[in-house]
């Protein structure tokens, strides 16, 4: 699993380094700190992230607000991001409304703050809302990743790397080419959410990468995934085998 990268947005270096000293604690990683809108633009585009924090006024004027909405306009550039702001003019308030953040932090913050509201914009930004709201689930699905809380921390998981999936009741034990650890998710959720083109159902309690299929055994009742990983195939889930062409 990576960290979760961050690039913050804010032109005043004692603020800018006591939020990142606050990621860092939290087991985030800051991809950088920009004080202007050609600096987070810059950054942005050089380094990415999978979230941004942005302060409203930048060297006085609503930079922040400009830049949320460049990312918005941008096809493929949008990203969960929060403002940050001590501003209490209402005017401002309504036209960062506008660019639809996934959360408001004001100044002075506290990390609490901060650790809840980078949770917040991650489940608006891919649909899950109350995801974090308690111990009954801990992960968001997207399209190329998991986020899985951890502590008061979230990681990240390429889907691309998992090999299988094996669910029990409400866990699910996610084996990728690296690792192998449990979240808590049930196969009906996590069927919902990730693509039904790159994973199939090789048993009731199994669901497989197509992409790390190597060898199908159909006597032996086997899928055989990279890394010689070995999983069972059910009589009941055979007719994903006329789809595969790397059958051996």
């Amino acid at each position: 699993m990576d960290n979760i990268n961050v690039l913050i947005i804010e032109d005043t270096p004692a603020e800018g380094k006591m939020l990142e000293k606050t990621l860092l604690d939290n087991n985030y990683t800051v991809t950088g700190i920009a004080n202007s809108y050609s600096d987070a633009l810059a950054q942005f585009y050089s380094k990415g992230a999978d979230v941004v924090i942005i302060d409203i006024f930048l060297n006085g004027n609503p930079e922040g607000i400009t830049f949320a909405e460049t990312l918005n306009a941008v096809p493929d550039a949008a990203r969960p991001f929060v403002f940050l702001t001590n501003s209490k003019d209402r005017h401002i308030f309504e036209r960062a409304k506008l660019t639809r953040p996934f959360s408001f932090l004001m100044k002075p913050f506290n990390e609490l703050e901060v650790i809840y509201a980078i949770e917040m914009a991650v489940e608006k930004f891919y649909g899950q809302d109350n995801v974090f709201l308690d111990d009954a689930q801990d992960t968001v699905i997207s399209n190329d990743h998991l986020f899985i809380k951890k502590n008061n921390s979230l990681k990240k998981v390429l889907i691309s790397n998992i090999l299988y999936i094996e669910v029990e009741e409400r866990y699910s034990t996610i084996t990728t080419t690296d690792e192998k650890f449990l979240i808590l998710l049930s196969l009906k959720k996590i069927t919902e959410i990730l693509d039904k083109t790159k994973f199939v159902r090789t048993h009731r309690n199994y669901l497989v990468n197509r992409d790390k299929i190597e060898e199908i055994i159909p006597n032996d009742n086997l899928v055989i995934l990279t890394g010689n990983h070995k999983v069972t195939l059910s009589d009941n889930y055979k007719d994903f085998i006329k789809q595969i062409r790397i059958i051996k």
